[in-house]
C-alpha cells in the first residue's frame, strides 16, 4: 500500500507539473511588449518579448505575441523571401499553443488570432485557397471559445469581426458557407466588436488599439461611417505621433475620406524614432495624398521611393499608373510612357486598382487632362477647386462617350460631397444610364453613391434598390469592391 501510495503521488506531481509547463501568462514584459508591438515599436517588442521569455520559459504568450510582429512585416511588406521563410510560423505557433491548459480561456483564442493572420497574410501572397480554409478555422476556434467561455471578452473582438466579414456573403453564397460552420452577420458581429471597443474590460483596456485598428476599419468599410470612424481617430484619443499602427490607420483612412490634409499631417508628424517597423507604405500614402492636390514633382517622389522599396505586389501597378499621370501632367511624355510600361511588367492584378491600371496601360489612350486633374481634387476633398474646373467645361467639350460618362459621375461625385443631393442623385442617374453596359466602373459606382445618399437619409427601400442596381451590373472596374461595398449595403439596410 505504502508503494502504491508513493507511485499515486509520483503520478500526481507529473501531472500537476504538466500542467505548470506551458501557462498562458500576460506578464508585465508581455503586456509592455504587447503595446510596443501595437505601436509598431518592433525593436522594443522583440527585447521585452526576450525578457519574457527568460523570465517563463513555459510561458505561451511570448510565443503567440511573436506572431504579431511576423503578421505586420509580412502584411505591410510583403516581402516574398520573409514569406518563404516565414509562412509556417502561424501553424507551428498555434500547434504550440495547444500545448497550453485547455481551460483557459487564452487556449482557442491564440489559436483563433494565429489563423486569422495566416488568413490575412496568405491572401496578400495570392493565396487565396490556403487563406480561406485558415479564415475557417478562425472562425470555429473562436466561435467555439465563446460557447466555453462567453463571459471572455477579447471573443468578442474576434468573433464579431469574423461574423460581420461573413455577413457580407451574398444571400446564394450563404448556404455555402452555413455549410462549413460559418453564419454571420454584419450588425451582430459589428455590435460584439463596439461593445469591446467602448468597453472598460481589464482585457479591453489592454487591447484598446487593436481593437480600435479593427473597429476602424469594419466601422469604414461595412459600416460606411467613414466621417465617423475618422472623427474617432481625431478624438484625442489615440497617439496618432508615437503609434505608427494607428497614425497609418488614421492616414489611410483619412485620404480615403478625402481629408487629405489630415492625412499628410498624420504622417508628416509621425515620431521617426528608431525602432519602429520600416515601410514604404509611408511614400506610397504620402504620394496619393501629394498627387490629389496635384503637386506632380512631389508626389512623383514619393511614388519612385515606394516602387524601389517595395517588395510586394499590391498597388505595384497602380502606383505607375499615377507615377504616369505625374509626369503626363507635367508635359513629360517620356518619362509618362516609361512609367505606364513599367505597369505591364511589375506588380499583380489581385487588388482592383491594380486592375484598372494595367487594363489602362494596355491602351495607347491617355485620359484627358482636365478630367483627370478634376478627379484628383475630388479624391482630395478639394471638391470647390473640382467644381471651378469643371463649371469651366460641359458635357458636349467632350467628343469620347467614355469622358462624357466620366465627366458626368465627377460632376455627381463632387455635388454629392458638397451636400447637394438632389444634383448628385440626378448625375448619378445619368452616370448610370449611359454606362450600365460599359466596362467602366462609373455605373456601377454612380449606383452605390445613390443607395448611400438614400441610406443616409434613411430611405433603405431605395437604398436597396441602387445598391442591387451595382450588383446587377456586369463585368466592370472594381467590380469586387464595389459589389462588396453594395452588399454590406443591403446588408445593413435589412438589418443581416
Amino acid at each position: 500500500m505504502k508503494n502504491i501510495g508513493l507511485v499515486i503521488f509520483a503520478i500526481l506531481l507529473f501531472t500537476s507539473n504538466c500542467f505548470a509547463q506551458y501557462s498562458f501568462d500576460f506578464s508585465p514584459d508581455c503586456r509592455q511588449a504587447y503595446n510596443e508591438i501595437m505601436q509598431l515599436q518592433i525593436g522594443k517588442g522583440y527585447r521585452y518579448i526576450e525578457s519574457a521569455q527568460k523570465n517563463n520559459p513555459q510561458n505561451l504568450i511570448p510565443a503567440y505575441l511573436s506572431s504579431y510582429i511576423d503578421f505586420f512585416i509580412l502584411f505591410l511588406n510583403e516581402n516574398p523571401q520573409e514569406y518563404a521563410q516565414k509562412k509556417d510560423v502561424f501553424d507551428e505557433r498555434a500547434a504550440l499553443m495547444q500545448k497550453g491548459n485547455k481551460n483557459s480561456p487564452w487556449y482557442l483564442y491564440t489559436q483563433s488570432v494565429l489563423y486569422l493572420q495566416k488568413a490575412a497574410v496568405a491572401i496578400k501572397f495570392g493565396e487565396t485557397w490556403t487563406g480561406g480554409w485558415a479564415f475557417r478555422k478562425s472562425f470555429l476556434l473562436v466561435k467555439e471559445n465563446q460557447k466555453k467561455f462567453p463571459d471572455f471578452l477579447p471573443n468578442q473582438l474576434i468573433y464579431g469581426a469574423l461574423e460581420a466579414a461573413v455577413g457580407t456573403i451574398p444571400k446564394n453564397y450563404k448556404w455555402l458557407a452555413s455549410l462549413l460552420g460559418m453564419r454571420g452577420s454584419v450588425n451582430e458581429g459589428m455590435q460584439k466588436v463596439t461593445n469591446f471597443v467602448y468597453s472598460n474590460n481589464e482585457w479591453a483596456q489592454l487591447m484598446q488599439i487593436e481593437g480600435a485598428f479593427i473597429y476602424g476599419y469594419l466601422n469604414f468599410y461595412l459600416e460606411n461611417k467613414k466621417t465617423e470612424t475618422v472623427n474617432f481617430l481625431k478624438s484625442g484619443k489615440f497617439d496618432l505621433v508615437h503609434n505608427h499602427l494607428m497614425a497609418y490607420m488614421a492616414a489611410n483612412l483619412g485620404k480615403n475620406d478625402k481629408q487629405t490634409e489630415f492625412a499628410k499631417r498624420v504622417i508628416l508628424n509621425r515620431s521617426m524614432a528608431s525602432g519602429y517597423l520600416e515601410t514604404p507604405v509611408w511614400h506610397l500614402e504620402m504620394g496619393y495624398n501629394l498627387l490629389n492636390h496635384l503637386q506632380y514633382a512631389d508626389a512623383a517622389r514619393e511614388f519612385n521611393a515606394f516602387v524601389q522599396n517595395f517588395k510586394g505586389k499590391f498597388y505595384v501597378k497602380d502606383t505607375y499608373r499615377r507615377l504616369s499621370w505625374c509626369y503626363f501632367l507635367m508635359g513629360n511624355m517620356p518619362a509618362a510612357e516609361n512609367a505606364r510600361k513599367q505597369i505591364l511588367k511589375f506588380g499583380s492584378t489581385m487588388a482592383d486598382a491594380d486592375k484598372e491600371a494595367q487594363k489602362e496601360a494596355q491602351t495607347n489612350k491617355w485620359p484627358n487632362a482636365t478630367l483627370l486633374k478634376a478627379r484628383l481634387l475630388d479624391d482630395g476633398g478639394y471638391r470647390e477647386e473640382a467644381l471651378q474646373m469643371l463649371n469651366q467645361v460641359s458635357i458636349n467639350s467632350f467628343s469620347d462617350i467614355a469622358d462624357q460618362l466620366e465627366y458626368t459621375y465627377r460632376m455627381g461625385r463632387i455635388y454629392d460631397g458638397l451636400n447637394n443631393y438632389n444634383k448628385a442623385v440626378e448625375y448619378y442617374n445619368q452616370a448610370y444610364n449611359m454606362g450600365k453596359l460599359r466596362t467602366e466602373y462609373y455605373a456601377a459606382r454612380a449606383a452605390l453613391q445613390a443607395g448611400m445618399i438614400y441610406e443616409k437619409n434613411n430611405n433603405k427601400k431605395e437604398a436597396i434598390r441602387y445598391y442591387q442596381l451595382c450588383l446587377d451590373l456586369g463585368e466592370h472596374d472594381y467590380k469586387s469592391s464595389l459589389d462588396q461595398r453594395a452588399k454590406s449595403g443591403i446588408a445593413r439596410c435589412t438589418g443581416q
